[in-house]
């Protein structure tokens, strides 16, 4: 069994080491910290206190700052002087990239100084390199020497220290010998940590971020073992899922990174990036956080796993057979819930992306069309539209006209006792407690059922995870449905929390398909019903993006703004989705200087980056292809380089 997280089956926060970041500790049994990052010039002192001021009232426990050079690195004292003066006694984190001289000055101003081990001791010229032991022992002596001094200040000073690895920056001598992976992720910050351990420093916080969702939970969860293997301290762990992006995309990416890795128990502080003002995050950082408060006490028993056939550090897609179009090779599919609707006009069916032109009598489809519908007792009276098919209750399937045309979902028992089936696809409701030998004896000889999963358990995504467990071990290769229903929350929790447990199931590769079912919300009038079937339609195809399972729309790769940034990221941002978002599976990166440059948008297929006032560098993949177009120009240059390789698309309105 695999020991990166405490259980697979119980909630239980991983025990850390507790490191004292100015009177606020992290780790151990302390609460998990909120934390961001300022947008305002390090420069700007009075700039900086007062969005300070502002990520504290919205509950940021510790505020990061970017000090590029030795005099935003100086600056800092002005900055932490006149939060004091004021009465916030906040802990700062000074954020360093490629400057040591800088980090070495802030490092006996703030509380605990961030750096990034692909770029402290090391400038990334992607660049392959041949290494035997002896060079590459030369080269670690070479980081020993760049980074031992920072080490020692940290230490007399009481400082502590964040080493971030980022997926995008990793160095070029790692890249040459681990290749860009997790395991290169993991390695860059272990390099630093032996020589932290080799001082006597264990003041440390780790974080291993990527954009990347797969990447981000993977490089964590090796890491964790990586330090129980060696030996090493069990450092507290920062999570954040790098360039989320923006509004309900970066929530719900970051919910499937972060959310993944705190149902296992991992994580002592939180970071949510969004392209948004700063004081945005910590609210959802605190939402993701507060979901584990009580979950101990409030989860139902889970019997432990006797084995774990998933890899929990590379992604591998369950092996099931296929059903009409679900498992297989085909990609995970979209169920809507429309049961609670009686009486089902075409116009309705513009909630699930199914759009009717009432002028041409037909259906348009846009990105995000719903695969099938599930109407519960209320089968649809009229023709559906081509690519769109029906799932209905087993007793009203079996009154229904043109029975070929509807597929039944049945309870196990009914499924068990039935002599009645579709010919070609049915579905089976199913629990844990449902998961019986004959049931399993059942499916070994059927080729046309899909399951449908799902759990009323406070926690959720390991009794589901355990429900395929089980599947797996027993040699079922069954498509499953993934289905989640919530009650009384807020539309935000409501998010955050599908994003985690359906996200999560996703990204160790399991799941077929997702159901965001309407049953435990409140009754609502027609048109609010309809409101929150297409929330929950958008949902559901924004979690199959951001665990990289299923591309259907533009994806945007948008760092979160800092001091550093040139341009305003949230206008630029909105200016090239308004003109892109319609490039559907095309990955743009969004980054405001060349520090979360071509590295951080590692995943994108195309990048634009700030490189001065009003310049911007635009990138095909991690190559810079046009250096210092005017900003005014930038994204028409942008549209170019898409059209140069037969990308580009012209946007079409479709008619209603």
């Amino acid at each position: 069994m695999n020991s990166y997280c405490p259980s697979l089956v119980e909630y239980k926060r991983r025990k850390t080491r507790v490191v004292n970041i100015g009177g606020v500790p992290v780790g151990g049994d302390n609460p998990i910290r909120v934390q961001s990052m300022t947008t305002v010039d390090t420069m700007d002192t009075e700039g900086s206190v007062e969005q300070c001021i502002r990520m504290i009232e919205a509950g940021c426990e510790y505020i990061r700052i970017t000090a590029p050079s030795i005099k935003e690195a100086e600056n800092l004292q002005n900055i932490k002087d006149a939060l004091r003066l004021r009465g916030y006694n906040v802990p700062l984190i000074a954020d360093i990239h490629f400057t040591p001289n800088a980090a070495e000055v802030a490092a006996r101003i703030v509380e605990k100084v961030r750096v990034n081990p692909g770029n402290y001791a090391d400038k990334k010229k992607f660049q392959v390199i041949e290494y035997d032991d002896a060079s590459y022992q030369a080269e670690l002596d070479r980081i020993r020497e760049r980074f031992v001094p920072l080490v020692r200040i940290c230490k007399e000073h009481g400082t502590a220290m964040r080493i971030g690895t980022n997926h995008g920056s990793l160095s070029d001598r790692i890249l040459s010998r681990y290749g860009d992976t997790p395991l290169g992720m993991v390695e860059s910050a272990l390099e630093f940590i032996r020589i932290c351990e080799d001082e006597g420093f264990f003041d440390i916080v780790i974080s291993m971020k990527a954009s990347n969702t797969q990447v981000m939970v993977q490089a964590y969860r090796l890491l964790v073992q990586k330090l129980d293997d060696e030996g090493l301290q069990p450092y507290p762990l920062h999570l954040g899922v790098t360039e989320a992006g923006e509004a309900e995309d970066g929530r719900i990416k970051s919910a499937v990174g972060i959310g993944t890795l705190l149902e296992d128990g991992l994580g002592d502080t939180v970071r949510v990036s969004l392209t948004e003002a700063p004081e945005a995050e910590a609210p959802v950082a605190q939402a993701l956080i507060d979901r584990y408060t009580h979950r101990a006490e409030k989860a139902q028993p889970i019997k432990p796993l006797c084995k774990n056939p998933i890899d929990p550090f590379q992604y591998h897609r369950r092996e099931t057979v296929e059903v009409e179009n679900l498992g297989g090779l085909n990609v995970p599919r979209v169920v809507a819930d429309l049961s609670r609707l009686t009486d089902i006009k075409y116009a309705d069916l513009k909630a699930v992306g199914h759009l009717y032109s009432m002028l041409l009598d037909k259906f348009n489809m846009n990105d995000l069309g719903a695969d099938y519908i599930y109407t519960g007792d209320n089968p649809i009276s009229f023709m559906l539209p081509n690519g769109l098919k029906e799932i209905v209750n087993y007793t009203a399937w079996q009154q229904a006209e043109q029975r070929d045309d509807r597929h039944p979902l049945m309870h196990t028992e009914e499924y068990l006792s039935s002599a009645e089936r579709h010919g070609k696809l049915n579905f089976i409701l199913a629990a844990i407690g449902d998961i019986s030998p004959e049931l399993i004896e059942a499916l070994k000889q059927d080729r046309t059922t899909v399951l449908m999963l799902h759990t009323q358990n406070e926690h959720a995504m390991p009794e589901l995870r355990k429900c395929f467990i089980r599947l797996m071990n027993n040699g079922i290769q069954t498509p499953c449905i993934i289905k989640r229903s919530y009650g009384d929350l807020t539309p935000d929790q409501v998010q955050l929390y599908a994003a985690t447990d359906v996200g999560g199931l996703l990204i160790d590769g399991l799941g077929d398909g997702v159901l965001l079912s309407t049953e435990l919300l409140p009754e609502q009038e027609k048109q609010e019903e309809l409101q929150t079937i297409d929330t929950l339609n958008k949902l559901s195809f924004g979690i199959l993006q951001a665990a990289r399972t299923r591309m259907s729309k533009t994806e945007y790769i948008s760092c979160p703004s800092c001091g550093r940034t040139l341009f305003d990221l949230q206008e630029t941002t909105a200016m090239i989705r308004k003109r892109t978002d319609h490039l559907k599976g095309v990955k743009i990166g969004i980054m405001g200087c060349i520090v979360n440059g071509p590295g951080e948008m590692a995943d994108a297929d195309y990048g634009y980056v700030g490189v001065g006032k009003d310049k911007i560098a635009l990138y095909r993949g991690q190559t810079v292809v046009k250096k210092s177009v005017p900003a005014d120009r930038a994204v028409d240059e942008l549209i170019e380089l898409i059209r140069e390789d037969s990308r580009w698309i012209e946007p079409v309105q479709l008619e209603e």
